[in-house]
């Protein structure tokens, strides 16, 4: 093998890991990014039940949630799930299916769509619910805060789930962006390819 095909898989194989730390990070702070302002880590109340399937569907069904970066979409019609995060060249698009169960989880099972490939992605939410107080954490390690007050607050994450579907406008946009980065990623490693060999 030569020394600049040895080069450009290194190239390749880093740029796979760091847009899998971005996806990772991004789905992270889908449930993090504005927690510092709300009420902070706490632990479920000792009435917290973990909520059914029907609920989480019922609290997901066609809403798209707002991250500081982007939003998923939860359309109701095969349980789609859609997002979009990033812009430039961390931009990412994901399609895949949202999936509630009965011992309260969220999972967003996607795949992530980058200027480096595509990246399969499962990422899941535990929540529980006492009366109208709703917490949720990311599994496995995340901690437990609350989701929904029982008279929610504006610092609520429940707050930034909204009817309008704020992901599918711009997939087509997002594609064409990354095909355009692609090629010019493509041209310019040829490019680079070219001149180590002249």
């Amino acid at each position: 093998m030569t020394r600049s095909r040895i080069e450009r898989k290194e190239v390749s194989a880093n740029r796979s890991f760091r847009w899998s730390m971005l996806i990772s990070c991004c789905l992270s702070a889908v449930t993090f990014a504005d927690i510092a302002h709300a009420d902070g880590i706490v632990a479920p109340s000792a009435d917290a039940r973990l909520m059914t399937a029907v609920e989480l569907y019922l609290l997901y069904r066609d809403k798209s949630w707002i991250w500081s970066d982007g939003a998923g979409r939860f359309d109701d019609a095969e349980r789609r799930f859609t997002a979009r995060t990033g812009a430039g060249d961390t931009t990412a698009w994901a399609q895949g299916r949202w999936i509630v169960t009965d011992d309260g989880r969220l999972c967003l099972n996607a795949e992530w769509h980058t200027v480096s490939g595509v990246y399969p992605n499962t990422s899941c939410f535990s929540h529980k619910r006492a009366g109208e107080t709703i917490y949720q954490k990311k599994e496995p390690s995340g901690s437990w805060y609350i989701f929904k007050h029982a008279s929610p607050a504006e610092s609520d994450e429940f707050k930034k789930l909204v009817a309008e579907n704020l992901v599918s406008p711009d997939i087509a946009t997002i594609k064409s962006d990354l095909q355009n980065q692609k090629r010019l990623a493509g041209n310019t490693l040829t490019n680079a390819s070219r001149r180590k060999t002249q």
